[in-house]
């Protein structure tokens, strides 16, 4: 079963970091359900603001998809380029051109976790499986989350129905009627 943290978890963590940067990722990864290896490998060019939008090329399996972007994402997003001004990838490392390091950006999110006084071994796909629980919780269709994480099988998808807990919320107890 797949780690999933609460969104009072995920804001905290979002929230942690005062760099435009480590913000930008981190919250990019959550919104949009991303792998580290895919928001590493992004590209000014793949962030559609016109259909707001992502695209993602040569994900796992060497598959291209699409994820929606927030707006309020999108905002942030103008911001961190105005500051940061990537040159090839969105997110660059020490030396402009090339991407930043994924052992950096763990510890960006090691960081994040300190700040937030969170003691639970987070790691970055913990985001993602957040992401996909949180949009099954709101109700979004199984087949959506399917197509939006880039999975092939609909089984891979079927995992985030045994962490929501929103319909197991939803049952009465028995105890209750007595």
């Amino acid at each position: 079963m797949p780690n999933v943290l609460s969104k009072e978890e995920v804001k905290l963590i979002l929230n942690a970091h005062s760099n435009i940067k480590h913000k930008m990722m981190l919250s990019l990864i959550y919104s949009c359900g991303l792998r580290c290896g895919e928001l590493l490998a992004l590209r000014p060019i793949h962030i559609d603001s016109k259909r707001n939008i992502v695209l993602l090329k040569n994900s796992k399996g060497k598959k291209d998809r699409i994820t929606p972007l927030s707006p309020k994402i999108l905002e942030m997003l103008r911001e961190y380029y105005t500051t940061f001004r990537p040159t090839t990838y969105l997110f660059e490392g020490q030396i402009k051109g090339q991407p930043y390091d994924d052992r950096s950006l763990q510890q960006v999110l090691k960081q994040a976790l300190k700040k937030a006084s969170i003691t639970k071994p987070v790691t970055l796909h913990w985001l993602r499986h957040s992401y996909a629980t949180h949009l099954l919780e709101s109700g979004t269709d199984l087949r959506y989350i399917q197509e939006l994480l880039g999975h092939s099988s609909s089984k891979t998808t079927e995992i985030y129905t045994h962490v929501s807990t929103k319909s197991i919320q939803q049952i009465k107890s028995p105890f209750d009627d007595l």
